[in-house]
């Protein structure tokens, strides 16, 4: 197994120098655990664009860290081909066995998709737990989910993969169970009872799950009728969304360097430039690989991204791999029908703070010269924020129409409602002390406008009157 320092010689087992409890507060530990990232030369050749084996290494050690793992010892191991059977090399197998037994290790992470022989083989030789990286990221959402409604989504994905892991794995699963009465036969075996409940379980979880849509559903109807516009928060996990949606909406909802640090959506107003307020969505965020399992399962949550009027995809542009995490999550978009070329989607470049001159002046060359137009942000800083808000306020505009009203001064009651309905773009008083007013209102709104103050037909005697001057 190859060490982070990329070192080939075969990796000696030293106990890592840090703390039992990676600098944790808490010292939790959840337990000792080796990260292994597994690498298909020939794959890892012909693949473009794709990552470097070492930041995938680093992002694996991340996941395990997330769920308070204690990392005893890293690496990547290169591999000619995938064994049916192990996944490794027989070789391998046996010293990472090794390293099991002298850093006393119950856990192995595999950052990788393992079968379930593969998984139980391996288990077998290492005398430890082994979680692949559908495992891993599923024991993450688990610890994550609050609500009853991540819950639901959490366990749904959870018992999908778990049933096709049933293999005999124990002598329990092999014990049959008699039939009824004198004729019956011989039963079924302890593992086709298992999956029969979960079968039974996964069944009741989706009856549950298409209630949480239809929930949903009526939650967007009703918004849909006050109406505010929805802008989504969606990007790789830890590209600061949630710090952004904090700074946005003054809000407290946890942020972390940390993967997955949030999970369950969460929703609050916001005011732009101009008066007029939105609803930002914090979703969960993306990562490579995502088992599409948790894409059905969170598919109801998802669904506000899909229903929003406004994504705004979030990335962190001090991470190596920020082009690759970028394609990650439009392929996740893409797999809920939000193709790339989506006008909807707008681009926030995050932690501009984080880098250093060089870096910052080769970001702001490459937003000059992208089609999108990205926003340049710090989340934490607060920095290009009153810009990012001009542009979500400039794209929404795009869909709306513009009127020019004319009341009388002392209709503030009319005055008070397109400040309350519509953005006012400007505000006169004329000579004869009428007031004229040119606001930009949502096509739901529209109709409303119309109706309580008039159209082209009403004379100028009448107490107001509405010309829509364009888009």
């Amino acid at each position: 197994m190859e060490p982070r320092r990329r070192d080939r010689r075969p990796l000696a087992p030293q106990r890592s120098a840090r703390t039992a409890t990676n600098g944790r507060a808490d010292g939790v530990s959840t337990g000792r655990a080796l990260v292994i990232e597994p690498i298909v030369r020939r794959a890892a050749m012909h693949a473009a664009g794709e990552r470097e084996p070492a930041a995938k290494l680093d992002e694996a050690i991340g996941l395990a860290r997330a769920i308070d793992l204690d990392v005893e010892q890293s690496g990547i191991v290169m591999l000619d081909a995938v064994r049916p059977a192990t996944y490794l090399g027989k070789g391998k197998v046996e010293e990472i066995s090794g390293l099991a037994k002298s850093f006393e290790a119950g856990i192995v992470v595999m950052d990788c998709a393992l079968s379930p022989v593969q998984q139980r083989n391996l288990e077998k030789a290492w005398n430890a737990k082994v979680l692949d990286r559908t495992g891993l990221i599923l024991e993450i959402f688990g610890r994550r989910a609050h609500t009853r409604e991540g819950a639901l989504q959490v366990e749904h994905a959870h018992l999908t993969y778990q049933k096709s892991r049933l293999v005999r794995s124990w002598t329990h699963l092999e014990r049959q169970r008699g039939g009824f009465g004198f004729l019956g036969g011989p039963g079924e075996t302890q593992i086709e009872a298992d999956r029969r409940i979960i079968a039974e379980r996964i069944a009741r979880l989706k009856q549950e799950l298409e209630g949480v849509k239809r929930t949903r559903h009526l939650h967007r109807e009703s918004r849909r009728r006050v109406p505010f516009p929805i802008v989504a928060l969606v990007g790789y996990t830890n590209a600061g969304k949630s710090t952004l949606f904090n700074r946005l909406t003054d809000a407290s909802v946890t942020s972390a360097d940390m993967l997955f640090a949030t999970l369950d959506p969460t929703l609050r107003a916001v005011a732009l430039p101009h008066g007029e307020r939105i609803i930002l969505s914090d979703t969960v965020g993306f990562i490579s690989d995502l088992p599409t399992t948790l894409i059905a399962a969170f598919r109801a949550t998802l669904e506000e991204v899909v229903e929003a009027d406004l994504i705004l995809h979030v990335r962190d542009v001090s991470h190596g791999d920020t082009e690759a995490q970028s394609r990650d999550v439009t392929n996740v978009l893409a797999e809920l029908g939000i193709a790339p070329a989506d006008p909807r989607l707008i681009e926030a470049w995050n932690k501009i703070d984080q880098l250093d001159r060089e870096g910052r002046a080769q970001i702001e060359n490459l937003a000059h010269r992208s089609d999108r137009r990205p926003g340049l942000i710090s989340a934490i800083t607060g920095e290009g924020l009153e810009q990012l808000r001009t542009m979500i306020e400039q794209r929404l505009a795009g869909a709306r129409t513009t009127y020019e009203i004319t009341l009388d001064a002392a209709d503030g009651a009319g005055a008070s409602w397109l400040h309350r309905n519509a953005e006012v773009l400007a505000k006169t008083m004329t000579a004869d002390g009428q007031l004229t007013m040119t606001v930009r209102v949502h096509p739901a709104n529209a109709q409303l406008l119309l109706a309580k103050f008039g159209d082209r037909a009403r004379s100028d005697a009448e107490p107001s009157r509405v010309r829509a001057v364009g888009r």
